[in-house]
């Protein structure tokens, strides 16, 4: 059995496709991916996933923090930003949203799996 049913949104495939082989080799299930803010909402509702990784540079007119916002507030679901975008203006808005994690692109198993487990325990 999985350790956690995840959702990952993230618009880069080869991304995605490395970040889906290391969730399953960490115990997880990735119940969807998708790559806008729209696809992501909608995936929510249907799979209920334990937890969000969320790219913050994603496509369509809404981006990561603000879907990641409205998930939080919507739905209660713990969301991990998995991101290269660290600037300040972007780090001030991804606190304002109270994030379960923050992991810096690129990331290892070991990143992964910590802010995962520590998201699930809050």
């Amino acid at each position: 059995m999985a350790n956690g049913l995840i959702l990952l949104v993230e618009d880069d495939d080869i991304i995605a496709k490395v970040a889906q082989w290391r969730l399953k080799n960490l115990g997880y299930e990735v119940c969807g991916r998708a790559t806008s803010g729209a696809e992501a909402m909608e995936l929510v509702v249907k799979q209920k996933p334990d937890l969000v990784l969320m790219d913050i540079n994603i496509k369509g007119d809404i981006d990561g923090i603000e879907t990641a916002r409205m998930i939080k507030k919507g739905f209660n679901i713990p969301v991990v930003y998995v991101t290269s975008h660290t600037d300040g203006p972007t780090l001030e808005r991804a606190k304002g949203t109270n994030p379960d994690g923050f992991i810096v692109k690129p990331f290892d198993d070991k990143d992964l799996r910590v802010a995962i487990e520590l998201a699930l325990n809050k």
